[in-house]
């Protein structure tokens, strides 16, 4: 099996140099290959959005162009030279293409289509493009800390806010009570008072009644005499 692997291999070989020799293997073929969405927010220096392109036949150093797309216009962006160098910068390293946009805002959603081009050759597929990234920036988002001291403070408040209607229904229950409580002690002392008056009464009532029949005693002795 291996064996017959390696025979293809110099057959293929073979084959490619008997077409590079009639001139059918110069065609310049390219590939263009792109990610369809990409998302970030303002709050970001920087967005890079990549290319990856591969090419087979080519003798030439390409050319790397940007454009962009919105809604009914088109716009080049890097055609090679960018047109704004404080907003667009393109990097290359082998097969990967860069394109740089500094200081993002909303106004940059839209799609961007990256073209690889061999001027060189006159092969109809040395110049290719990718389908295109939509780059979508929303609008600058509150950090971390912001949004955490924002739920402390609230929460403060909130349990501030707690404490104070917790003690202000304190306040009035055990003044309802207080009131109640002493209310109640009064009329127990109104009550102890007319009590002990009228136990005082009873005690005069009970003296007069004991006192009463030795003076009717002394008085029928008297007239007997």
């Amino acid at each position: 099996m291996a064996s017959f692997n390696k025979l293809k291999n110099v057959l293929m070989l073979a084959f490619d140099w008997i077409l590079y020799g009639a001139g059918v293997a110069e065609q310049c073929r390219v590939a263009v290959t792109q990610p369809r969405f990409q998302q970030t927010d303002s709050s970001m220096n920087s967005v890079s959005l990549t290319c990856t392109f591969s090419a087979s036949g080519c003798s030439s150093a390409p050319q790397v162009l940007w454009f962009r797309y919105l809604t009914n216009t088109h716009q080049d962006l890097c055609t090679p030279a960018c047109t704004d160098n404080q907003k667009y910068n393109v990097h290359s390293s082998a097969n990967n293409i860069l394109l740089e946009i500094k200081d993002p805002t909303v106004n940059d959603s839209a799609v961007y289509i990256c073209g690889i081009a061999f001027p060189d050759s006159e092969s109809p597929r040395s110049k290719q493009t990718g389908d295109g990234t939509v780059l979508t920036v929303t609008e600058k988002q509150h950090s971390n800390g912001k949004l955490i001291s924002m739920i402390i403070v609230s929460s403060l408040l909130f349990l501030y806010s707690s404490a104070v209607l917790i003690s202000f229904v304190v306040y009035k229950v055990g003044s309802k009570r207080f009131f109640c409580f002493f209310s109640f002690c009064k009329s127990m002392h109104g009550r102890k008072v007319f009590q002990a008056i009228a136990q005082e009464l009873q005690k005069q009532r009970y003296a007069r009644h004991c006192q009463q029949p030795d003076d009717l005693e002394d008085d029928t002795v008297y007239q007997n005499r």
